[in-house]
């Protein structure tokens, strides 16, 4: 999760909303991604869509079954589609997303046992120091007039 930390981060320092994601396979990371959506004008630049693409094209496969994703928020309704469409087969998330999460949250696609496959799910580690990043950006923006909202 340190390294998923690290990358939420960098996204800060890029002013994007500051979530981070690595992959993981057999204990070395395969894939990296942090939000850049607003840097690369794309919808779909979240950081899990960002590590799950680095993870397929490292592993050459788009099956992850062995894969431990981490990511630092919980994931939307697309990344878990996503997550559950290249078969991972763990996610470890931090903080929750009451307005978008769909590992639990808002909805729980990944345990839905109407699902062809399903994830094992941990939350809450590296909780405070995700929840901390976002937070901290949110009340910035609010502090420089920049009200516009913004979707995780």
């Amino acid at each position: 999760m340190g390294e998923a930390l690290a990358e939420a981060r960098l996204a800060l320092e890029e002013g994007e909303i500051p979530v981070g994601a690595v992959a993981v396979d057999h204990g070395r990371i395969v894939g990296r991604g942090r939000n850049r959506r607003k840097l690369q004008e794309a919808p779909f630049a979240h950081a899990e869509m960002e590590a799950l693409r680095d993870a397929c094209a490292s592993l050459g496969t788009w099956r992850l079954d062995g894969v431990t994703l981490y990511v630092t928020l919980e994931p939307c309704p697309m990344c878990a589609g996503a997550i559950l469409q290249t078969r991972v087969g763990r996610l470890v998330f931090g903080a929750r997303d009451p307005r978008a999460g769909a590992c639990g949250s808002l909805v729980d696609l990944l345990r839905d046992p109407r699902q062809t496959h399903r994830c094992r799910v941990r939350e809450g580690v590296g909780r405070e120091e995700a929840a901390c990043l976002l937070g901290d950006f949110f009340l910035l923006r609010r502090r420089t007039g920049q009200r516009k909202r913004l979707l995780l």
